[in-house]
């Protein structure tokens, strides 16, 4: 007969120990799960409260239009997060979209009167506008990222400056005004932003689908690991043979994508491009990656998150625009004093 076990005094110290250990373990993932559904539970909290000051905001034509003017910023976002999670930080995404959308109206503007005694199909007209803003996307996402690793500039110069160089060509394109989407292409190309697919207006499929890809990019990628690594301390993803500089223009680039692809679903919601298309785009983007719990100084953060933050931040705008609780001109400062909030609670818990 196998005598019984008795534990030893080393044991019992060392179980006395791990148990001791495991509590704050236990305690910080209980907090990190809270943190995580944040942003959840604000937006929840906030459609109870919209509902409660005004019956109109709960429709479901108010909540399709609410995400349907999301989608831009909220696809913007998406490309922002890496970019923020990668250490970086991008000032210019607004007037990148402002000139964007000028010259894809430009651009087809000039092949509907003909080049060189050429005149092309409406539709085909339509297709090489979207192509110029997915290439001029990428080209300014380009520039910035050889700008920030190649020319060693802090990524908030080369964006501030870029900001008011895509400002200033904007300006000059349209001639002081606004540039004026011919009547037979506007007519064609508005369905983009119009119409809806299974009830579901286009923009917010298409939101969906550049946040799904962007999650999957960043959790089950080795480059969206990559991006996390070098957020986190690139020196030593630089000894872990990371390629740094490749990743962080990757990152640009594919924001400007974003800021491509969002600008495809603007340019036919008004037709036109003036020097104040896109204002303050910037900010409204930083905004929801932030809310949506992506750590300003990189290294972390969730593209669920962005989507929510964005959505969260189309919210307050909607419910003030309903009840008037304040001018609707101090939107842009509901969102600063957000973007302040949520960094300096970021900041207290380091």
């Amino acid at each position: 007969m196998q005598p019984a076990h008795t534990e030893s005094p080393v044991e019992a110290q060392n179980e006395s120990h791990n148990k001791a250990h495991n509590k704050p373990a236990a305690a910080s993932a209980i907090i990190g799960r809270i943190k995580n559904i944040g942003p959840l539970i604000g937006l929840i909290a906030l459609c109870i409260v919209g509902t409660l000051l005004n019956h109109d905001f709960a429709t479901v034509d108010n909540m399709m239009n609410v995400l349907t003017r999301t989608a831009f910023i909220g696809i913007i976002a998406v490309g922002m997060t890496f970019v923020i999670i990668s250490g970086g930080i991008d000032l210019s995404v607004g007037s990148m979209a402002g000139l964007i959308a000028g010259s894809m109206i430009y651009f087809m503007n000039m092949l509907m009167h003909g080049v060189g005694g050429m005149h092309l199909n409406p539709t085909t007209i339509v297709v090489l506008g979207i192509v110029l803003a997915l290439v001029l996307g990428s080209v300014f996402g380009l520039i910035h990222g050889l700008l920030i690793t190649k020319g060693k500039i802090e990524p908030f110069i080369v964006t501030l400056g870029t900001l008011g160089i895509f400002r200033a060509f904007l300006t000059y394109l349209a001639d002081g005004g606004a540039l004026t989407l011919d009547n037979q292409l506007s007519d064609l190309y508005s369905p983009v932003y119009y119409k809806n697919l299974l009830g579901v207006p286009i923009p917010i499929w298409i939101f969906l689908l550049v946040a799904i890809g962007g999650a999957v990019i960043l959790n089950r990628t080795t480059f969206g690991r990559h991006v996390q690594a070098i957020g986190s301390n690139e020196q030593v993803s630089r000894y872990a043979a990371v390629r740094v500089d490749m990743v962080k223009i990757s990152t640009y680039i594919f924001l400007g994508l974003c800021v491509g692809v969002a600008t495809i679903l603007y340019v036919p919601r008004l037709g036109s491009a003036s020097p104040t298309t896109g204002l303050l785009w910037e900010l409204e983007a930083i905004a929801a990656v932030v809310v949506g719990g992506t750590a300003l100084k990189g290294g972390e953060g969730r593209i669920v998150g962005t989507v929510i933050g964005a959505i969260l931040l189309s919210v307050i705008s909607n419910i003030l625009n309903l009840t008037s609780i304040i001018s609707v001109y101090l939107n842009a400062a509901v969102q600063g004093i957000v973007i302040i909030a949520v960094a300096f609670l970021q900041g207290s818990r380091r």
